[in-house]
C-alpha cells in the first residue's frame, strides 16, 4: 500500500492537478520585421481577425498567440508608418503551430494593405510525426458517411488497423476526451457527426506524450462551437440499390427505401459575444444489402435425419417475406453550451448515441426471425473549462461521465415468453428451447426453425477529471503538462436463456425464461471497478529550423480484484493436497514510463524533414482481465480464463519522413516507419492438476510493421487532389489473441515463426479529387487494396495437404471502389437555399470480395466434396446453397438522393 500511496503521489506532482490526452486548441507564431533591413518591429499589433484573439511584438519582433480554436483565419498586423499586413487562409489546427512570416513596408499614406496567403511550410513546420488534420471544409465536400470513413481515407490505414497494428490499438477521442470501448478494446462507443466536426486529427505515427492507451494511432474529434450569428440545416435523404447482381444479392428493387437519413443542425448566439448554442441530430435506418428469407418461423420444427426423403418432415409456416438481415437503426444528439468571455471559455455538452444493427448470418438465411441483434445506449455529459491565466499560460480542466450499455440479444426482456399475441422466447413439446434443436444446419445448411438464445448486457460507467496546463516559457520552449483520473465501473452479463423450470410435468405450459445463475456453463456476470490515473511532461522546442518534442509519460493502473495464486487449481476443484489450493490474492497496480522524442527541420523554404521515436504502451482490454469471473473451469477444454496480472502491451516505433512543396498549393510527403510490438494479448494454454486444459490470458504475442507511405496533396482554387499510398509489410505469430489457443483445440503446435496478419495488405491507394464552388460541386473518391491474406486449405486428396501450412498463407482478389459526391444549391432569399445532394457509393458496382473461402480463395464459390453432397438433405433450396454467401463480398452500387435547406 505504501507504494502504491508514492505512484500516486507522484502522478499527482508530476502533473500538479494537470491532464491526460490532448488538448483542443493550437498556436499562432511568427516574427514581424522591416522589409528593407530585416529588423525586428518591437510593438506591433497582431489580430486574429473575427476573434479576441491577438498579440504585441517583442523585443525581436517575435510573437505568439496561444489556445486558438482549429480553424480558417485572417491575420492583420498593424503598426504606425507601416502598411498593414493581412495574411489569408491561416490554417490552424489542434496541437499544432503555424507559422507566419511578416515583412512590413513602411509609408507615408493609410490605408493601404499588402494581402497575402499563408504559406504551406508554415503549417508543416512543427509536425514531427504523420499527422493529418482535416478541416470542416474538406469533410464538407467528401463522400462520407462518418468519420470513421475519412479516417478510413487515411495512409497507413488499412481496414480500420493503422500501419500494421491490432484494431485494439487506436484511441478514439471527443474534444480530448475517450470514447473507446474500453471493455471490449475495439472501436469507439461515441460517434460525431460530420457535420458537426471542426476539425479531425488523425495520427498514424509515433504521437506525444500527452497521448496514452494506444499504441497504434490516434483519432482526435473537435466539435464545433456556436457562432454570433444563426446557422442552421435541414435535410432528408433517401438510397436505393441499383445492381446488376440481383442474383447475388437478393431481395433488392429500384425503390429508395433502403435508408432514410435526417439530419437537423443549428446553432447561434444566446448572448452574442457571450453565450451560444450548437445542436446537432441524426436519424439513421438502413436495410442494407443483404436480406434474408422467411420460409421458416422460430415455432416451426423439420426433421431431415432419415436417409428417405419420403420419412423427412418439414414445417414452414413463414410468409416468404425478404427481411433484412444486415441493418442499422442510428440515432445521435449532440448538444453544447458555451459561455466565454476575454480570458476564459466554458463549456456543457450533452451526446447520445442510440444504436441497434445485425450483421449477416448465412446459416440464418430461411429464419431469420430467430437470429440475435446488437444495440448500444451511450450517453455523455463533460464540462470543460479553458482559462489564460497568462498571456503566456492556459489551462483545461474537463470533467466528464460516459454510461455506455452494449446488448446482444433476441429480445430485451430475458423473460419474454413467446405466444400469438407477442414476441418472445419459445419452447417446443419437448421442453427444448429451440435453438440447434430445430436447426438442421447440418443437413440443408440453414436453421429450419428455432431462435438464438444468447443474452449479453454490459454496462460501463467512466468517471473520468482531466486538466492540460501550456506555459510558452519562452519563444523556444513551450511546456505542456497533464494528470487524469479515470474511474470506471463495469456490470458483465454474459450469459443464455435457460428454463427456469426445467423439470415440470409441461414444460409449454410452465416455461419461465429467463438468466441463470453465475455459472460458466451458462453465464459469467460480474461487477468491477478498475481505476486508472497518468500524467506526462512535454516540452516543444521551436527554433528557427528545427522543432524537437521531448516528453515522458507515466500510466498507472490498478484493477481493484483478486487472482487465484495457483493457475493449475484456478476454482480450487482438485481434490487431492490441499497446498496445492489457490488463494485469491489482490492484484498488485500496474505502472509505467514511456519516453517519447521527436524532432523536425526545415530544409530551405520548401521542405521539412522529421524524425520521431517512441514507446507506447497499453493496458490489454479489460474483457481479458476479468473474463470467467467465477473461475469455472470445465471438462471440455473450452473454457477460458481472464488474468488480472496481464502486463501492458508495448510497441516502440519509428519514424522519418520528408515533405516537400513542389509548387504553390502542391506538396508531397514521404514517410518510412518501423514497429516492434511485444507482450501482445494471447491465451495461453493451462492444465489443471485434473488433467483439464484450460486458456489463460497472457502476453506472449509479438508482431512488426514496416511500411512507406506517400501522400500528395493539391489546391487550386476551386479544385482539389489529394492522393496517398501506403506500402505495408506486417509479420507476428498471430493474428488474434485465440489463434494459438484455438490451434491447439485442433491438435496443432504453436505458430514458431512470423507469419502475415491477416490485414497484411501490401498496397493501399486512395485518391480524391474534388471541384467545388459555393454554388456546386463535386468529389470523387476511388480506392485500390491489394488481396489481404487468406488461409489455403488444400484439398485432402492432393499432395499439399501433406504440407504443413501456416495461416494466411495466401492472398484474396484485390478491391477497387469508386464513391461520388454532388450537390447544386439554389438561393432561396438572402441568407437561405435549398441544396440537391447525391451520393454514390461504388460507382462501378464491382463486386468487391470481403471474404473466401480456404479451399478456393474465391468469394461465393467452394469446393464441396463427396462427402458433402451426400450429407446434404433438403427439400427447398440446393447443395451449392450454403456456399453461395453473398456476405463474402462488399456492398454493391448504391444510390442516395437527398435535399436540404441551409441558412
Amino acid at each position: 500500500m505504501e507504494t502504491r500511496r508514492r505512484i500516486i503521489a507522484l502522478i499527482l506532482i508530476m502533473g500538479a492537478c494537470s491532464g491526460l490526452w490532448a488538448q483542443t486548441t493550437g498556436k499562432v507564431s511568427g516574427t514581424i520585421v522591416d522589409a528593407e533591413n530585416g529588423e525586428g518591429l518591437m510593438g506591433a499589433n497582431v489580430i486574429l481577425e473575427g476573434t479576441q484573439l491577438g498579440a504585441a511584438a517583442g523585443k525581436d519582433g517575435s510573437f505568439y498567440i496561444l489556445n486558438v480554436p482549429p480553424g480558417t483565419y485572417d491575420l492583420r498586423v498593424r503598426m504606425m508608418g507601416y502598411t498593414d499586413y493581412l495574411v489569408q487562409g491561416l490554417r490552424v489546427s489542434v496541437n499544432r503551430t503555424t507559422e507566419a512570416g511578416i515583412e512590413m513596408v513602411s509609408t507615408v499614406m493609410e490605408g493601404d494593405v499588402v494581402v497575402v496567403t499563408a504559406d504551406r511550410v508554415a503549417v508543416k513546420k512543427d509536425q514531427t510525426g504523420s499527422i493529418r488534420n482535416v478541416s470542416a471544409e474538406e469533410i464538407a465536400v467528401l463522400p462520407v458517411e462518418s468519420a470513421n470513413d475519412i479516417v478510413q481515407l487515411q495512409a497507413g490505414v488499412v481496414d480500420g488497423h493503422f500501419r500494421g497494428g491490432r484494431m485494439t490499438e487506436i484511441s478514439y477521442l471527443v474534444d480530448g476526451m475517450n470514447v473507446d470501448d474500453s471493455f471490449g478494446g475495439q472501436g469507439r462507443v461515441l460517434d460525431v457527426e460530420t457535420e458537426a466536426i471542426q476539425d479531425l486529427e488523425v495520427i498514424t505515427g509515433t504521437f506525444n506524450a500527452e497521448y496514452g492507451q494506444a499504441m497504434s494511432g490516434v483519432v482526435n474529434v473537435i466539435t464545433k462551437d456556436g457562432g454570433n450569428e444563426f446557422h442552421g440545416s435541414v435535410s432528408g435523404a433517401l438510397a436505393m440499390y441499383q445492381t446488376n447482381h440481383s442474383d447475388v444479392f437478393l431481395g433488392l428493387n429500384d425503390d429508395f427505401d433502403r435508408q432514410k437519413d435526417i439530419k437537423f443542425q443549428l446553432d447561434g448566439p444566446i448572448i452574442k459575444n457571450r453565450l451560444t448554442f450548437f445542436v446537432n441530430y441524426r436519424y439513421e435506418d438502413s436495410d442494407n444489402y443483404l436480406n434474408g428469407i422467411r420460409r421458416f418461423n422460430v415455432t416451426d420444427y423439420s426433421d431431415y435425419e432419415s436417409s428417405n426423403p419420403d420419412f423427412w418432415f418439414t414445417q414452414h409456416t413463414g410468409d416468404g417475406a425478404y427481411v433484412p438481415l444486415d441493418f442499422d437503426k442510428n440515432q445521435s444528439l449532440m448538444g453544447k453550451l458555451t459561455l466565454k468571455s476575454s480570458k476564459a471559455k466554458l463549456s456543457f455538452s450533452y451526446n447520445k448515441d442510440l444504436n441497434h444493427w445485425m450483421r449477416y448470418n448465412h446459416q440464418y438465411k430461411y429464419d431469420p426471425d430467430g437470429k440475435a441483434s446488437e444495440h448500444r445506449d451511450t450517453d455523455m455529459f463533460s464540462v470543460q473549462l479553458n482559462h489564460m491565466v497568462a498571456r503566456n499560460a492556459f489551462y483545461e480542466l474537463k470533467a466528464y461521465y460516459k454510461k455506455s450499455t452494449y446488448g446482444n440479444y433476441l429480445f430485451e426482456n430475458p423473460k419474454d415468453v413467446f405466444d400469438l399475441d407477442s414476441q418472445g422466447y419459445y419452447i417446443d413439446d419437448s421442453g427444448y428451447l429451440p435453438f440447434y434443436f430445430f436447426a438442421n444446419q447440418n443437413h440443408t445448411g440453414f436453421y429450419t426453425g428455432g431462435q438464438e438464445r444468447n443474452h449479453d448486457e454490459n454496462d460501463s460507467d467512466d468517471m473520468n477529471v482531466k486538466f492540460d496546463l501550456t506555459w510558452q516559457l519562452n519563444k523556444t520552449h513551450s511546456l505542456k503538462t497533464g494528470a487524469a483520473y479515470t474511474n470506471i465501473d463495469f456490470h458483465i452479463q454474459n450469459a443464455q436463456i435457460i428454463d427456469l423450470n426445467p423439470l415440470e410435468d409441461d414444460p409449454t405450459v410452465d416455461f419461465e425464461p429467463g438468466l441463470p445463475d453465475n455459472e460458466q456453463s451458462y453465464a459469467d456476470i460480474y461487477s468491477q471497478n478498475p481505476m486508472e490515473l497518468s500524467a506526462y511532461f512535454q516540452d516543444k522546442m521551436e527554433f528557427n529550423e528545427m522543432v524537437i518534442n521531448a516528453g515522458m509519460r507515466l500510466d498507472y493502473y490498478d484493477l481493484n480484484t483478486t487472482y487465484p495464486s495457483n493457475p493449475r487449481n484456478p476454482d480450487n476443484k482438485f481434490e487431492g493436497d490441499p497446498s496445492l489450493d489457490s488463494e485469491y490474492l489482490d492484484t498488485d497496480p500496474e505502472y509505467q514510463l514511456s519516453p517519447r522524442l521527436g524532432l523536425s527541420y526545415q530544409l530551405g523554404k520548401k521542405a521539412v524533414l522529421h524524425f520521431s521515436y517512441g514507446h507506447f504502451f497499453q493496458m490489454p482490454p479489460y474483457y481479458a482481465l476479468y473474463a470467467n469471473n467465477s473461475r469455472t473451469i470445465l471438462e471440455d477444454n473450452n473454457s477460458q480464463l481472464g488474468n488480472p496480472r496481464l502486463k501492458a502491451e508495448k510497441t516502440i516505433s519509428y519514424e522519418i519522413g520528408l515533405w516537400q512543396e513542389i509548387a504553390d498549393n502542391m506538396s508531397v510527403e514521404v514517410a518510412l516507419f518501423y514497429r516492434d510490438i511485444y507482450d501482445l494479448l494471447t491465451v495461453n494454454i493451462v492444465e489443471t492438476y485434473n488433467a483439464i486444459r484450460y486458456g489463460l490470458y497472457g502476453n506472449l504475442d509479438y508482431a512488426n510493421a514496416r511500411g512507406m507511405e506517400v501522400k500528395y496533396d493539391m489546391r487550386v482554387q476551386n479544385i482539389s487532389a489529394m492522393l496517398n499510398y501506403t506500402l505495408q509489410f506486417t509479420r507476428g505469430n498471430s493474428d488474434n489473441p485465440t489463434t494459438t489457443f484455438n490451434r491447439a483445440g485442433q491438435n496443432q503446435d504453436p505458430i514458431p515463426y512470423l507469419v502475415p496478419m491477416s490485414w497484411d495488405q501490401r498496397h493501399t491507394l486512395n485518391l480524391s479529387i474534388g471541384y467545388n464552388t459555393p454554388r456546386y460541386g463535386s468529389t470523387l473518391i476511388a480506392r485500390f487494396g491489394s488481396g489481404r491474406p487468406y488461409s489455403y486449405t488444400p484439398l485432402e486428396e492432393t499432395v499439399m495437404s501433406r504440407v504443413n501450412l501456416y495461416i494466411n498463407n495466401d492472398l484474396r482478389p484485390s478491391t477497387f471502389s469508386v464513391d461520388l459526391r454532388a450537390f447544386y444549391d439554389i438561393q432561396l432569399m438572402k441568407d437561405y437555399k435549398l441544396r440537391f445532394m447525391l451520393n454514390v457509393y461504388n460507382l462501378l458496382d464491382r463486386l468487391n470480395t470481403n471474404n473466401v473461402y480456404g479451399r478456393t480463395g474465391q468469394a461465393y464459390t467452394n469446393i464441396l466434396r463427396p462427402g458433402d453432397i451426400a450429407s446434404f438433405k433438403s427439400d427447398f433450396n440446393t447443395v451449392y446453397d450454403q456456399v453461395q454467401n453473398p456476405g463474402q463480398y462488399y456492398a454493391p452500387r448504391l444510390i442516395k438522393l437527398g435535399v436540404g435547406v441551409f441558412f
